[in-house]
């Protein structure tokens, strides 16, 4: 705790702090905890898990008081991301409590309304929050403390320009904390318009490259969820994230793994948010081992204890592969991601490899049994084929060189 202790913490926070057991700062909160208590404008490269909550926490802390309306605003891509976040200060805020409040859309509003009248600390997706400030339900006049968490993926995600009209019904009289995992052009440039000589501070990637191995397997398309099944029984993991790029691809990898016999749950936007949350419930408690989602739901959920990351698709924008990586092999753990290439991946993987520099080694295809497929809008009451039996080493003639 004496480390915790020399970056200048309050003493309150510090007692959540040893309660948590945490042992030590991260490198994001060694760098950005010192400059965030001096009151400086910063912008931190760092990726989920990495323990920006509690960099950005400590500041928000020390100065809100109870009772004084919103004093510190956070702005969240993904509403899983705004209850981590809401959760996470109110933990951190354990011996000096605060109203503190997350507000997103996909649930009732009036609660929100009503939370929002005695709220000192507030988190939040833009979308919900422009809805109460076009009612008038929220009052922002005296944030002295904004958050910009996970920038890039809400640019990503089109809400630029909502950023820009909650940002201006703030005081300009504030300090502005900016947390995104890479450093965009447009991250850039909201920096230079609403922040006052903002510091910078970044860390390495928090995955330890020594930790991760990074495999792919070529194979026909008609194969690639046969052998998912087929991995997923024999490889020795704990929690697993299975990655596709749409929400129909997510829902039909999902139903055919349960089918198969693997406990999986889906995760998508298209999902209501209680739907959302109790996924992520069985997903937490080891009830379901597998987590199906796309990019947009995934962003924002930290999920310590991956051990494996598929990616079923291949993500059509290379620094996406850089984000689902970093789900596994972090904090000295070991962690192992697995690429499954069939002819429609062939130009996304190419563009990760040119664009990473990411090394990928080609793994042989083992023997595995083909599975039967169910398509999600219509029930498959055919009886089952004579499954076929995909020999070890075999390969297709059609094989294409990558690079």
């Amino acid at each position: 705790m004496e480390s915790f202790k020399n970056l200048g913490i309050s003493e309150f926070v510090l007692k959540s702090i040893n309660d948590s057991k945490f042992e030590s700062p991260s490198e994001i909160q060694e760098k950005s905890i010192p400059l965030i208590l001096a009151g400086k404008d910063v912008i931190a490269g760092s990726a989920t898990g990495s323990g920006k909550t509690l960099a950005f926490a400590s500041g928000i802390l020390k100065s809100a008081e109870k009772g004084k309306g919103i004093q510190a605003l956070v702005l969240t891509p993904t509403r899983e991301l705004a209850e981590q976040v809401a959760q996470a200060l109110a933990k951190f805020s354990k011996y000096r409590p605060l109203g503190i409040i997350a507000v997103y859309g996909g649930v009732g509003i009036t609660p929100q309304i009503k939370g929002l009248q005695t709220a000192d600390v507030v988190v939040g997706t833009p979308g919900r929050l422009l809805d109460h400030i076009g009612r008038s339900t929220i009052k922002l006049g005296r944030v002295k403390t904004l958050v910009l968490d996970e920038a890039d993926r809400m640019f990503d995600m089109g809400f630029k320009d909502d950023v820009e009209r909650i940002i201006m019904k703030c005081p300009q009289e504030r300090q502005t904390l900016l947390f995104s995992a890479t450093i965009t052009k447009d991250v850039v440039r909201l920096s230079q318009k609403h922040m006052k000589k903002p510091l910078q501070v970044s860390v390495d990637s928090y995955v330890d490259p020594k930790k991760l191995v990074q495999t792919y397997y070529d194979i026909a398309d008609e194969m690639k969820l046969s052998l998912l099944v087929h991995l997923l029984k024999n490889e020795n993991s704990n929690l697993v994230m299975v990655f596709c790029n749409t929400k129909r691809n997510t829902d039909k990898v999902a139903k055919n793994l349960r089918f198969s016999g693997v406990d999986a749950v889906a995760i998508h936007g298209g999902l209501t948010q209680g739907k959302r949350s109790d996924v992520m419930r069985l997903f937490h408690s080891g009830k379901a081992c597998v987590l199906v989602c796309t990019d947009v739901a995934a962003r924002g959920l930290d999920i310590p204890g991956v051990s494996h990351v598929y990616n079923y698709d291949i993500p059509r924008e290379s620094k996406q592969y850089i984000h689902r990586i970093g789900r596994t092999a972090r904090a000295g753990a070991e962690g192992k991601a697995i690429n499954i290439l069939s002819n429609k991946d062939y130009d996304n993987f190419s563009a990760v490899l040119k664009e990473t520099g990411v090394k990928i080694q080609e793994e042989i295809i083992p023997a595995f049994e083909k599975v039967a497929i169910r398509q999600p809008e219509r029930r498959m009451n055919r009886p089952m084929m004579n499954k076929p039996v995909v020999k070890k080493g075999q390969q297709r003639n059609r094989r294409r060189r990558l690079y």
